[in-house]
């Protein structure tokens, strides 16, 4: 999985950047963007390669739940 950069206007012409989004492709990132801000306008992309070898910290919900309480 890749990580997407986006920046864009929403239909108020707010500008919003820094908007990261997890996923395989550049068609899917967009999807996803355009289901959280309907009708934006896409002024930036960049994409991210996931580093490869480096593994993914993966957390049980008694390891979160034990950070809670602690």
């Amino acid at each position: 999985m890749d990580k997407f950069n986006f920046s864009i206007l929403t239909r108020d012409g707010q500008r919003v950047d820094n908007i990261n989004i997890i996923a395989r492709d550049e068609t899917e990132a967009e999807r996803k963007l355009r289901q959280m801000y309907r009708y934006c306008e896409i002024t930036s992309c960049n994409a991210k390669a996931a580093e490869e070898g480096k593994p993914q910290q993966v957390m049980s919900v008694e390891d979160i739940l034990s950070l809670i309480s602690k």
